[in-house]
């Protein structure tokens, strides 16, 4: 290995270490994991799990078609569609809680949804929903920007439907990808702190409990809470980077 190689190495590892050290020591010092079991960190998992699944779900069913349309047709005012559609991940977390709050009761014909939002469930599923849909449109768009067009205009050509073409070629081969978008979209929902400290306080996620008993109690009794939320983000990421390794080995 050449100098120039060996010392770009140096900056991978430092950066490496610089990551791995603090999680590897977290998990390795996790305090009191009985902690785990108390009745109100395990309504705050049951909570920010269901909540990240159902917004999930919802970004899914609008990210297809958006993902698509973005990736097959060119249109006036494109970019500008796609840079709203990312501004989600520039906004700082608080802000987006203030947006948010201030779209719903600055505007009088949906104040009343109000109640349906601001500590409650569906308050959690739309924050999740704002900040993770651009992971999901972005990993599904570039999905489909990787299939050659010319599959699917030979599968119309052999007659079949555009609707089946979709279906059934298209959608298949970005499999993947929209594994991806899952993934990363469901893991920013569920890391989100800032945004859900002014929508939705209670029911509590497990990010707030966190920021609660840190606040209350100090380090020790924060600690176990973060190892759980540690090793669900290593076991997402572990699927992500699986998906990603078959994918670039059917590529190969």
């Amino acid at each position: 290995m050449e100098k120039f190689d060996m010392a770009m190495f140096v900056f991978l590892i430092a950066l490496f270490l610089f990551i791995f050290l603090p999680i590897i020591y977290m998990l390795s010092t996790p305090g009191d994991l009985s902690l785990l079991l108390d009745r109100e960190v395990v309504d705050a998992f049951k909570t920010t799990l269901s909540a990240g699944v159902v917004a999930t779900l919802i970004a899914l069913i609008f990210g297809i078609p958006t993902g698509y349309i973005l990736a097959r047709h060119d249109f006036k005012f494109k970019s500008f569609i796609e840079a709203i559609l990312d501004l989600p991940m520039a906004i700082p977390h608080s802000v987006i809680g203030i947006i948010i709050l201030s779209f719903i009761y600055g505007i009088d014909v949906i104040k009343f949804i109000g109640k349906y939002v601001v500590d409650n469930f569906w308050g959690i599923v739309v924050v999740y929903l704002f900040v993770g849909i651009p992971f999901m449109v972005n990993s599904i768009r570039d999905g489909f920007l990787s299939v050659d067009e010319e599959i699917e205009y030979v599968s119309r050509t052999l007659g079949a439907s555009k609707i089946r073409t979709f279906f059934e070629i298209s959608l298949p081969l970005i499999k993947n990808n929209i594994i991806s978008g899952i993934i990363l979209s469901f893991a920013r929902g569920i890391s989100e702190v800032g945004a859900i400290l002014i929508i939705a306080y209670y029911p509590k996620t497990v990010p707030v409990l966190i920021y609660e008993r840190f606040t209350s109690f100090g380090l020790n009794a924060s600690k176990p809470i973060s190892v759980g939320m540690i090793l669900i983000s290593l076991m997402l990421f572990a699927v992500l980077r699986m998906f990603g390794n078959i994918k670039r080995g059917k590529d190969a």
